[in-house]
This record gives structure tokens, C-alpha cells and sequence, in this order.
């Protein structure tokens, strides 16, 4: 039997996004833990005109649609939607999910007196599509400047990101790692495959792992979807390798499972090309953890750290082809190596879990 928290008891925590919340695994562990410690959650998000159902979960769910779908005519009219139906609903505590809804969420919990969170899955301002536009970047900082030290309390994906909020912030920061709950892998196919799980975006070493794939000897398979999709497609098209990479699209969790847990070789690269990629903490590496499968990462703060306390991944410097095929063929022709990592894998599972990091989770709602 469960024991929910006394304190959380006939408390309503509302979860604001500004995704459509069909995939967002991490929100969907959050609420269930908030509802499982006797919380009453509501996950608000939008919905786009390719939208797929929801499906019935321990929680609320709500969409907002909007008119605007891009640029910031859509952040105003999201925040400005958002902040009416905030109003208009009663809550105790109010937890924006990353920047874009921080300021609707600050504004009406303060008004009303309720308690504000801010739960930060990447540093935004630094991510690659706004660190290169000036006027963007700085709107951004500016907004976290403002709202982020008046929030009632403040978490984040990574230990990197935690200490440069308290740097710049002089407070404290949680830490509440973007893990999977615990899983047993149940190999169902034979086939050999590289996996790349996640948003197609630039700056994920997407383009250079096609670049590369006429040279490897097993396929490449792409889940996600994202802003570069129709380029990989092409690109693929330009170089006849539609033998060898298959785009899977978006995948309900379950779906993306089956292929994490059936391939051979995982892959999390990313461009350094600003503070959000280089300090985040995916949550692609602690799947691949839990498929027990070894796996191609960046020796970034975050990996390198990880990986010395358990060594699941073969680390690369940059997203130079060279490099990426290199790694890829280590694992590829030294089975040794790939044993040892796998092994690692199996110990490192057994911590790298859902089950241990809502605990952080909990403790943080509990001090509110």
C-alpha cells in the first residue's frame, strides 16, 4: 500500500507546459509521483493540429488551442491564454515547466497567493535557436532575471545548470534528474541497429551520423520529430540511403521501448553551441541506461561525471565524422569493450532509476 504524504493531502498542484503532452514522459512521472503522494494535478498544455488523443492518466489533463502555432505571436497568445485559465481555476501551488510559461504562472500564483515553482528542463536562453539571435537571447535572460529568483522554489534537469542559477541567483537550486522508471529489457528481434532517440533539431549530430552510414555495416534508426525532419529526409534522398536510416517519427512511449531496447548501439550527440547543450543531462542516456544497451555520448560535464562512477558510454569530443565513426566502430568490432560497457550498464541501472530521483521530487514539494 502507498503512503501519500499528509501534508500533500486535498492540495492541488496545476503543471504548466507549452508542449501538446502526448510524449512528455518526464511531466507524465512527475504528475503520477504528485498523485501517487496524494496531490491533486492538472497538467496543462496545448494542442496543435496534429495532435493525437490523449490518453487517460492518473491526472487532469487540459489543452489550450491557439491561433498563432509559431514565433511570438504564439508565446504571447499561449501566455496570455494560459494566464486566464489560471485565474479562473483554483490551485495551491502552481509549477511552470521551463521559461516560456514561467510568467503566467508567477503572476497568478502570486495574486493569489499560492506557491509558484519553477521546474527548468534545459537552461533556455542558451539553447542553440535563441543563444544565436542577440535580441532573443537577452529577452529570455531578461525574463529569467525577473521571475526565476521570486519563485517559491526552483529545480532543474542538471547539476551543471543547478550551479549557475545559484551563481547568478544566490539561491538554492533542486536537482531532479531526468530518469526512467526501472526496466527490464526483453529482447524481441535480432536485427542490429544504431538508435537515435529524440527531437531532430540541429546541433544533435543528426546529419553527420547519415553523413557516415554508407561506411557502417547495420542501420541507423531516427525516432522524433523536429525542426530539420524534411533536411535528414532529403539528405538521406541525396545520398540513396534509404537502405540503411529509417525515420520512425513519433513514438507513443511504449513503441519507443521496444526499439530502445532492441538495439545495439544508442547514441545522445550534440553540437556545442551554447551553455543549454553543453551542461544538459538528456534523458536519452538513462534510457539507454535502462536498455542496458552501451551507448555514444559527448565529454561533456554532465556524461563525463556519470561515467565515471559507471562507465555505459564511449565518450567523443565533437561531432566530427571521424570521430563518430570511430566510436561507432569500437563498439562495433570489440566486443570486449562492448561486454564491459554493457555490464556497467546492468550496475548503473540499478540507481540511474525514477524510483530513487523522486525522492528529490517529493522533498521539494514538501518544504512548500
Amino acid at each position: 500500500m502507498k503512503v501519500k504524504n499528509t501534508s500533500a493531502l486535498s492540495k492541488k498542484v496545476i503543471c504548466t507546459v507549452i508542449n501538446d503532452m502526448t510524449t512528455d514522459q518526464r511531466m507524465h512521472r512527475i504528475c503520477d509521483t504528485l498523485v501517487d503522494a496524494g496531490y491533486d494535478v492538472v497538467l496543462i498544455g496545448r494542442k496543435l493540429k496534429d495532435s493525437q488523443p490523449l490518453k487517460d492518466r492518473k491526472f487532469q489533463q487540459v489543452r489550450l488551442k491557439c491561433i498563432w502555432n509559431k514565433g511570438f505571436l504564439f508565446y504571447a497568445e499561449y501566455n496570455i491564454r494560459l494566464m486566464i485559465w489560471l485565474f479562473f481555476h483554483r490551485f495551491d501551488i502552481v509549477n511552470a515547466v521551463d521559461l516560456d510559461t514561467i510568467v503566467p504562472a508567477y503572476l497568478v500564483g502570486k495574486a493569489k497567493n499560492k506557491k509558484t515553482v519553477y521546474d527548468a528542463h534545459e537552461w533556455f536562453p542558451y539553447c542553440p535557436e535563441i543563444v544565436e539571435r542577440p535580441f532573443v537571447h537577452r529577452f529570455w535572460l531578461k525574463i529569467e532575471s525577473i521571475f526565476l529568483p521570486r519563485m517559491d522554489s526552483v529545480y532543474t534537469v542538471s547539476q551543471s545548470i543547478a550551479k549557475e542559477f545559484n551563481l547568478n541567483y544566490h539561491r538554492a537550486i533542486g536537482l531532479v534528474r531526468n530518469m526512467p522508471t526501472s526496466k527490464t529489457p526483453l529482447i524481441q528481434t535480432d536485427e542490429k541497429y544504431i538508435l537515435y532517440q529524440g527531437a531532430l533539431n540541429i546541433g544533435r549530430g543528426i546529419e553527420e551520423l547519415i553523413d557516415i552510414m554508407s561506411e557502417i555495416d547495420i542501420p541507423l534508426y531516427i525516432a522524433g520529430k523536429g525542426d530539420i525532419e524534411a533536411q535528414l529526409k532529403e539528405r538521406v534522398n541525396f545520398l540513396n540511403l534509404h537502405h540503411k536510416v529509417r525515420f520512425l517519427g513519433n513514438l507513443e512511449p511504449e513503441q519507443l521501448w521496444f526499439f530502445t531496447e532492441n538495439a545495439f548501439i544508442g547514441v545522445n550527440l550534440l553540437e556545442n553551441r551554447g551553455l543549454n547543450y553543453y551542461y544538459s543531462l538528456a534523458n536519452k542516456f538513462f534510457d539507454y541506461v535502462q536498455a542496458e544497451i552501451p551507448q555514444i555520448t559527448m565529454n561533456f560535464p554532465e556524461y563525463k561525471y556519470l561515467n565515471s562512477q559507471f562507465e555505459v558510454a564511449v565518450l567523443i569530443d565533437d561531432l566530427n565524422k571521424a570521430s563518430i565513426l570511430n566510436a561507432i566502430s569500437t563498439l562495433l568490432k570489440d566486443s570486449e569493450k562492448y561486454s564491459n560497457l554493457k555490464k556497467n550498464a546492468i550496475s548503473a541501472k540499478k540507481q540511474w532509476n525514477w524510483e530513487n530521483e523522486k525522492l528529490s521530487l517529493l522533498k521539494i514539494y514538501e518544504q512548500l
